[in-house]
C-alpha cells in the first residue's frame, strides 16, 4: 500500500510505501499467538527444562547407588565364597599330608608355607603385579602382633589337623566363633544382632555335645586347636584393625607376616628336630607326596590372602564364621579321609547341630535385603558390622 506524497512535478509523483511495516506488525502477533499471548512463555519453559534436569540427575544417582551397593554385595558374597574354597581344600590337603603320608613334622610344614608366601608376594612385587611399602625400621611395630598372631595360628593349626580327625577339629574349632564375637565387641565395638548370638551359640551346644562322646579323644589335639580358636579369633580382629589404620597395605600385612615369622619357625624346627625328621623322610621320591606337600605350601598363600579379602571386604565374625561353615563339607568327608574318626551316635548329632546352626549363620549374615543386618554399636564404634 502506498500514499501519494507531494504534487506532480514533471509528470512524476512521490509515494510512502507501508508494506514492510505492516508485515513486521503481522510477524509479532503471530509470536505473540505461539507462545500464548504471555510475555513470560520463555521463562516457563525454562523452569520446567529445570526440573526435568534434576529429575534425570536423581534418577541417575539412585542408578548410580544401586550398581555400587550391588557390586559391593558380590565383594562380599565372592571374598567370603574364595576364603571357604581355598580353607577348606588346605584342610584336606594338610589332613592328607600329616596323616594319611604320616609326614612327621607339621612345624617343617609351617616353614614351607611361610616360604612360598614369602616367594610367591617377592616374584609378584617384581612382576609388578602386587604392591606393598619396602621394608623400614617401624615396619614391625607398625604390624605387631600379627606377625606372632599369623606364625603360631599357622603352626598350632596343623598341630590339631594332624592330632584329631577332621570332624572332630571342625567342630571344636567353631570356638573360635565366640572369641571372635567377644574380641570384636572389646577391640572394634560392633555387638551382633540377635540371630546372629542364637547360632553362635547353637555352634558351641553342637561341639560340645560332639566332644562329650569323642571316641578319640586327644588331649594334645584339644589343647593345640583351643590355642588356634584364640589366635583365629586375635588374627581376624586385628587384621581388620591393621587393615583400617595402616598404609601398609592388604600385600605388605601377608609378606612381612610371613617374613618377621620365618627365622622363629626355622629356629623351633631346628630346635625341636623336625628339620631332621622331615629331611629324612622317605616318601620325598614319591611324586604324589611331593606334588601334595607343595600344593598345601602354596595353600598356605592363598589362604592368607582369601583370608586378608574376607575380612576387608565383611567382617572378622563373617571370616571365622566362614571359616568353620567349610567344615560342613570337611566334616562330612573326614569321615573317610585320615582314616581316625570314630563314629558314635551321641558325637555325630553334636556335629550336625553344629553344622545346622553354621546354616543357619549364613542364612542370616548372607541373606541381600535392603537394610542388612543392623547392628548395635558401642559409642566408641568402629569397623563393619557383621
Amino acid at each position: 500500500m502506498s500514499i501519494p506524497r507531494g504534487g506532480n512535478s514533471g509528470g512524476g509523483s512521490t509515494s510512502l510505501d507501508l508494506t514492510p511495516l505492516l508485515d513486521a506488525s503481522n510477524n509479532s502477533d503471530d509470536s505473540d499467538q505461539e507462545t500464548g499471548g504471555k510475555p513470560n512463555g520463555g521463562a516457563q519453559l525454562n523452569t520446567s527444562s529445570s526440573v526435568s534436569s534434576k529429575e534425570l540427575r536423581s534418577s541417575h544417582r539412585d542408578r548410580e547407588r544401586e550398581e555400587a551397593d550391588a557390586a559391593i554385595f558380590v565383594k562380599k558374597v565372592g571374598s567370603a565364597l574364595f576364603y571357604g574354597i581355598a580353607s577348606f581344600m588346605i584342610t584336606v590337603v594338610n589332613k592328607t599330608v600329616l596323616t594319611s603320608y604320616r609326614f612327621p613334622s607339621f612345624l617343617f610344614l609351617s616353614l614351607g608355607q611361610l616360604t612360598a608366601s614369602i616367594i610367591v608376594l617377592g616374584v609378584g612385587k617384581r612382576l609388578r603385579l602386587v604392591t606393598y611399602p619396602p621394608l623400614q625400621r617401624n615396619t614391625f611395630a607398625k604390624i605387631f602382633p600379627l606377625p606372632l598372631i599369623f606364625g603360631f595360628n599357622m603352626i598350632f593349626g596343623l598341630g590339631g589337623t594332624k592330632a584329631l580327625s577332621l570332624p572332630m577339629f571342625a567342630a571344636l574349632r567353631r570356638f573360635s566363633i565366640l572369641m571372635t564375637m567377644l574380641l570384636e565387641l572389646k577391640i572394634l565395638g560392633v555387638r551382633p544382632t540377635t540371630a546372629v548370638q542364637i547360632s553362635v551359640y547353637a555352634m558351641i551346644g553342637g561341639a560340645l555335645i560332639a566332644a562329650s562322646d569323642d571316641l578319640s579323644f586327644n588331649m594334645q589335639g584339644y589343647t593345640y586347636v583351643m590355642i588356634t580358636n584364640a589366635l583365629t579369633a586375635s588374627n581376624g580382629v586385628f587384621v581388620k584393625k591393621k587393615l583400617d589404620t595402616s598404609e601398609i597395605g592388604k600385600y605388605g600385612l601377608m609378606f612381612y607376616n610371613s617374613l618377621f615369622m620365618f627365622v622363629p619357625a626355622l629356629l623351633l624346627n631346628y630346635v625341636t628336630g623336625d628339620l631332621q625328621k622331615a629331611i629324612d623322610f622317605a616318601s620325598w621320591n614319591d611324586p604324589a607326596f611331593v606334588v601334595q606337600f607343595l600344593l598345601s605350601c602354596v595353600m598356605g598363600f592363598i589362604l592368607s590372602h582369601s583370608t586378608i579379602l574376607c575380612t576387608q571386604f565383611n567382617s572378622a565374625l563373617t571370616t571365622t564364621i566362614v571359616g568353620c561353615l567349610k567344615n560342613i563339607c570337611v566334616t562330612y568327608l573326614g569321615m573317610f579321609i585320615g582314616g581316625d574318626y570314630v563314629f558314635s551316635w551321641l558325637n555325630c548329632i553334636g556335629i550336625n547341630i553344629s553344622v545346622m546352626a553354621s546354616l543357619l549363620y549364613t542364612y542370616v549374615t548372607f541373606r541381600r535385603k535392603q537394610a542388612p543386618d543392623k547392628q548395635a554399636h558401642l559409642p566408641s564404634s568402629r569397623g563393619e558390622s557383621v
